[in-house]
């Protein structure tokens, strides 16, 4: 599916219905409210407030509903959900803007600020709510009647593979599965033969990735047996560093526990893992704090880069600048840049872990390393999105290799996007060797496990202490 183009319609939507409501509250405010204060009616209805209103608060709207998490899930939405949130930012929002524009508004009784509150929820809450409704609405009337649906591909092959696909396929009302075929777990058939004149056979686990890729797989249903559940943990580390949607068949245990969740009433029970370390809204408001302090950092502080540039530059020959392949989100490579803090052809020899007192660092790179500024040029990787501020530290694929050996679960860390600074950093400092790397590892894992906006906060404090105090090496 287009999920960019559904994103864009929501985003017009959303911004043509924030200022249409500001207009129709303005004017609410010239005729109704200022006529009763300055008892004459208005000599202008358009003015440069309006221009200024109906221009930056569309705009501040959209912001708000990046922060909580609208745009992230724009297909499958639930209208009553979609309501409820809705009208949760609604009156959030309106109270923001009463503090903001509208609480020093000359008005004859404090009655008046009721109309105002009132008058412009009203408004923004009535027409945002309604034009969702038609796009959500129009969107799952397409999903139903199979006019769009999403590529999906079943894991298993057996009973419960030929069963869940009847069960779907079979359905009045599409809940948006579009078959492109199975996967096999092993060499137990099972039901194979069956499904086969179903859907077609696109090969075994071990090359799901490779099928996910050729054919534009969405989603993904574990549909395996109960004598192949040792699969499962395989295949959710196969496709960890994907984007597919995943979900499993739930057996009654699942549902008495209550992992099973309603989504819909006509929808296959199913169980969707979840592989988002962090709540929607606190996802999206990391990146925003991301985008806006690199920006910040990058431009207000533009004077400090020049200077470090002359300084690496007049330190000895080389390039001022140092960037080398590390693997960052999703396993997915990446070109890291910092201030040059080591001779030329430091590592001529192979990749090699610097130290305490490591011969290859230079006076100047001595002191960028204690004071943590050869790693400020990575707020430009962090702008365009392949770090974040906080993470764990990306690490090249020669020593990857060689953790994997002793701790696979180092994977885990590819969760998410690399960090400028990390809890396992904070903790424990640089890693001189692979076993120290490995030592640091588990505070990156309960940094990735315990993910949220106040942690990131703690240690964006502990690393700024760090750097005032020259704890680096």
């Amino acid at each position: 599916m287009n999920k960019g183009k559904q994103v864009i319609i929501y985003v017009l939507t959303d911004l043509l219905t924030g200022m249409l409501a500001w207009a129709l509250f303005f004017t609410y405010r010239k005729y109704f409210i200022e006529p009763v204060v300055f008892g004459r009616p208005p000599e202008h209805i358009i003015d440069a407030n309006f221009y200024q209103g109906i221009f930056f608060i569309p705009l501040g709207w959209l912001l708000f509903y990046y922060l909580v998490g609208t745009y992230k899930t724009v297909y499958r939405k639930s209208r009553l959900n979609e309501f409820y949130q809705t009208l949760l930012t609604s009156i959030i929002g309106v109270l923001l803007l009463f503090f903001i524009s509208l609480l020093d508004d000359t008005v004859l009784s404090y009655h008046s600020y009721y109309q105002l509150i009132f008058t412009l929820f009203g408004l923004h809450f009535g027409l945002t709510s309604m034009a969702r409704l038609t796009i959500t609405s129009v969107t799952n009337y397409k999903i139903h009647t199979r006019l769009i649906g999403f590529n999906t591909i079943i894991v298993g092959s057996n009973e419960n593979a030929l069963k869940l696909f009847k069960e779907i396929d079979t359905q009045k009302k599409s809940n948006g599965n579009r078959f492109v075929g199975f996967v096999h777990v092993d060499d137990k058939n099972g039901f194979s033969e069956q499904l086969k004149h179903c859907i077609p056979h696109l090969g075994e686990l071990n090359e799901i990735r490779n099928i996910i890729e050729k054919y534009a797989v969405e989603e993904v249903i574990i549909a395996i047996e109960s004598f192949e559940h040792s699969y499962i943990e395989k295949v959710i580390t196969l496709l960890d560093n994907t984007d597919v949607a995943m979900k499993i068949i739930p057996d009654m245990y699942d549902i008495l526990s209550g992992s099973v969740k309603m989504s819909s009433i006509f929808d296959a029970p199913l169980i969707e893992i979840k592989r988002e370390p962090m709540p929607a809204w606190q996802s999206s408001t990391k990146r925003f704090i991301d985008v806006f302090t690199s920006l910040t950092v990058l431009i207000g502080f533009s004077w400090l880069y020049l200077l470090l540039f002359a300084l690496v530059k007049i330190s000895g020959k080389g390039p001022a600048f140092y960037s080398h392949e590390r693997i960052g989100f999703r396993a997915r490579p990446f070109r890291i840049f910092k201030f040059r803090s080591m001779v030329i052809n430091a590592e001529k020899n192979g990749p090699a872990l610097s130290s305490s007192h490591d011969p290859r660092i230079t006076k100047v790179g001595r002191i960028l390393r204690k004071s943590r500024l050869d790693e400020i040029p990575q707020f430009y990787n962090v702008l365009i999105g392949e770090m974040s501020i906080v993470g764990p530290r990306p690490e090249r694929k020669f020593f990857i290799d060689q953790i994997v050996v002793k701790a696979q679960h180092y994977r885990l860390l590819h969760k998410v996007r690399p960090g400028i600074t990390s809890w396992g950093q904070v903790k424990y400092g640089y890693a001189e060797n692979v076993e120290q790397m490995i030592e640091r590892l588990k505070y990156d894992i309960i940094y990735v496990e315990n993910m949220s906006l106040l942690v990131d906060f703690k240690i964006m404090i502990y690393t700024v202490l760090i750097v005032l105090q020259g704890r680096g090496k």
